[in-house]
């Protein structure tokens, strides 16, 4: 079955909103890197992104927030949909789900990288970041139990196992991700970040030749 992602343009409000966000995340990262995190303050950031500081705290409860950039996104419904049915190679199928998350960070490749440079100088900054990620985590962990309880009624019936299974095969497609982006991070020049999560999934189902689904 073809994963392949649908994403649906936003419309002109959305787009103003998402303009501003990262207006403000790109000033940010930019007097972070040029002063130090001590150094820069909310009203500097607000001036260099051209709003108010009330609208800074709109979208961000603090400077140390606005750094850390925003998680991935989930497909839509109709691709969630197909994945839960899908009754291919799950690791196939969760590389073909997630590569859509990746188009956002790679339109913003050099803000991902100099953040992710930042990320590195300040650790409560990286675990911020990391706790970030935990609703993506959860909601992805929910798709992943739609799937395997569709694809095998006697880890349904079963509560505990079902969790259990989802939880590992999220935990495996997360550090699937990560290999993708830190390598993506490093690479010059850029390649797809699409190109490589398919790759570090394809390379763990190599690795553990597994078809569970």
């Amino acid at each position: 079955m073809d994963m392949t992602t649908i994403v649906t343009a936003p419309g002109l409000r959305e787009r103003k909103r998402l303009a501003t966000r990262r207006a403000i995340q790109v000033a940010v990262i930019e007097l972070v890197a040029e002063r130090g995190l001590d150094g820069v303050t909310v009203d500097e950031i607000s001036r260099v992104a051209d709003v108010s500081p009330r609208t800074f705290f709109n979208y961000f409860a603090s400077k140390e927030e606005s750094m850390l950039g925003d998680p991935p996104d989930l497909p839509d419904d109709e691709a969630i949909a197909r994945f839960v049915a899908s009754r291919g190679r799950i690791l196939d199928d969760l590389a073909a789900l997630l590569s859509g998350s990746g188009e956002k960070l790679m339109a913003d490749m050099e803000l991902f990288k100099l953040r992710h440079g930042l990320l590195k100088q300040y650790p409560q900054l990286f675990a911020m970041r990391i706790a970030t990620m935990r609703a993506f985590e959860d909601s992805l962990g929910e798709i992943v139990s739609q799937r395997l309880a569709v694809s095998d009624p006697d880890v349904a019936a079963d509560p505990d196992a079902l969790a259990s299974r989802s939880r590992l095969v999220t935990l495996v497609a997360f550090a699937a991700m990560r290999h993708a982006w830190t390598h993506w991070a490093g690479v010059e020049p850029a390649a797809h970040l699409a190109d490589l999560l398919r790759e570090s999934f394809a390379e763990l189902t190599s690795l553990f030749a597994s078809d569970s689904s």
